[in-house]
């Protein structure tokens, strides 16, 4: 740890490394890091968030607990003062570190590590590659004038210079943040992206132990984004037969830039979690060392949920409840249409759409023009935005038609509320289902898992669900004991404690 930071006293334990997230948005991802730190009130924490345009961003949307000791906030796209370029050499060695860290990415290698300390120390640093140095040394424009040759013949070079220069502005920005951090123990980024790079910089820069935390996979929802970005104007977009060709250089380039931060943040980082094994087998295919990655899912307080659980009536409601945002990823649309079907079988059967319809008003619309085509007005209703606990004592089934998922709290709030589930095969749905583990998977299934956009398959389960009384109680017994066993808040809250104790034990016992 540098000389200067050894005399500050520590600010907090932990660093989290927050990217558009907490305390400004609220729900998701941001509900689990109030959860964290008001969980674990043992530790101090340190907030750090990273946010693009400051105009995206509102009032704070969480009280912070008393344990959050600080909080200091960035914008990466906020634009500087303007300066009149003045020419410089810049330092050729320092860029000839980064040609290096390229090359090994192009070769795919894992980096040597007295470069990428090389290339963080230097980023920002006055005989190192400063923002001016970047933006108007000679250096610089013989790295990109290079690259365009040697990599890049499709863009003209005005846009291949551009898209450099807009890609790596932000970079500066954050070198400047882990230059100026408080004192910390460890650091904790909530996913890859820009705050993962923020964790590898400072990790590498004070000789922290670096913890990642991935509730989807970063560079994944990246290239879903990039791929449809309006704002990226790419002449070699086209229609091909496969994803990758019909993407432009450009978008291409954007896209292999946040696998590579994401690539970086892994190889810094001793342990990287994620919520359930397909996430886990997705990070090692991005170049996630196999020993550093574990599995900790979410968790919910089943007793949150003990009062709608014993408010539930003996006989099995014929209502088959969807809870969630009226939105396209959802894919309300199966669900309507897997609902004529088991209205043909089971007369009585209601479909309830339970949630907030003010995202996507053009798809609500069409949502309820399909219920009306169908002949299905009175059997499916939109309840729109509901206390959920009041709700799930009159299901008899919580269905889950979506196209993506990561870990839907809603399969756990349901079985802990005495529910089965059925649910699309995405994401951890499966696994919270049939179970995880031989252990897990013992306890039998909490419903039925069915394919994507499968109206009949779905109409087929929740049919037999809901008409087989033992098949039913079978899986309410299986989803309540699941819930109690592996995906309790506790049973959260233990595991990262062990991870930070153990990061933190690592450090010993330095005085200030």
């Amino acid at each position: 740890m540098s000389l200067f930071k050894r005399k500050q006293p520590y600010v907090a334990d932990i660093a989290l490394l927050l990217e558009g997230t907490y305390p400004y948005i609220r729900g998701g991802v941001s509900s689990w890091v109030h959860q964290m730190i008001t969980g674990l009130p043992e530790y101090q924490f340190a907030l750090i968030f990273l946010g693009g345009d400051p105009g995206h961003y509102g009032e704070q949307q969480y009280t912070l607990p008393e344990n959050v000791t600080h909080l200091e906030c960035h914008y990466l796209m906020e634009s500087g003062a303007r300066e009149r370029p003045r020419p410089r050499d810049g330092n050729a060695e320092a860029f000839q570190n980064q040609r290096r860290l390229h090359d090994s990415f192009k070769a795919n290698e894992s980096i040597p590590e007295e470069v990428l300390t090389r290339v963080f120390r230097d980023l920002g640093k006055t005989g190192g590659i400063t923002r001016k140095d970047f933006l108007y040394s000679r250096e610089s424009w013989k790295v990109i004038e290079e690259s365009f040759h040697t990599y890049c013949t499709e863009p003209s070079f005005v846009d291949y210079f551009w898209t450099i220069r807009t890609m790596h502005a932000p970079l500066f920005t954050l070198a400047e943040i882990a230059q100026n951090m408080p004192r910390v123990r460890m650091v904790h980024s909530i996913s890859t992206g820009y705050a993962g790079l923020l964790g590898a910089m400072v990790s590498d820069r004070e000789r922290l132990p670096y913890l990642i935390s991935e509730h989807g996979i970063y560079t994944k929802e990246r290239k879903i984004d990039l791929s449809q970005a309006q704002w990226i104007d790419d002449p070699d977009d086209q229609v091909s037969e496969t994803l990758s060709d019909q993407l432009g250089y450009i978008r291409r380039l954007w896209i292999r830039f946040f696998e590579v931060i994401g690539r970086l943040a892994y190889q810094k980082a001793n342990t990287i979690v994620s919520l359930y094994s397909g996430n886990r087998l997705r990070q090692h295919q991005d170049g996630a060392a196999e020993e550093k990655t574990c599995i900790i899912p979410n968790g919910i307080d089943p007793e949150r949920f003990r009062v709608p659980r014993e408010a539930r009536q003996e006989a099995i409601p014929k209502v088959l409840g969807l809870v969630g945002r009226v939105v396209p990823i959802k894919d309300i649309k199966t669900f309507i249409r897997a609902m004529r079907s088991v209205s043909e079988q089971i007369p009585e059967a209601e479909g309830w759409i339970v949630g907030p319809e003010d995202e996507d008003p053009a798809y609500v619309t069409e949502c309820r023009n399909l219920v009306a085509s169908l002949g299905l007005e009175g059997r499916v209703k939109f309840l729109g935005f509901q206390n959920v606990s009041e709700i799930l004592p009159q299901l008899g089934l919580m269905v889950l038609t979506s196209i993506s998922e990561a870990l839907p709290l809603v399969i756990l709030e349901a079985n802990a509320a005495g529910l089965p589930c059925l649910a699309t095969d995405v994401g951890a749905c499966r696994e919270l289902i049939e179970g995880m583990s031989e252990e897990d998977r013992s306890l039998g299934p909490s419903g039925a898992v069915v394919p994507i956009a499968d109206p009949e398959a779905t109409a087929r389960e929740a049919v037999r669900l809901l008409t087989d009384s033992q098949a039913w109680r079978m899986a309410q017994t299986a989803g309540l004991e699941r819930v109690s066993r592996f995906y309790t808040l506790e049973s959260m809250f233990t595991r990262y404690r062990a991870l930070y104790q153990q990061a933190l034990s690592s450090q010993g016992n330095e005085e200030d």
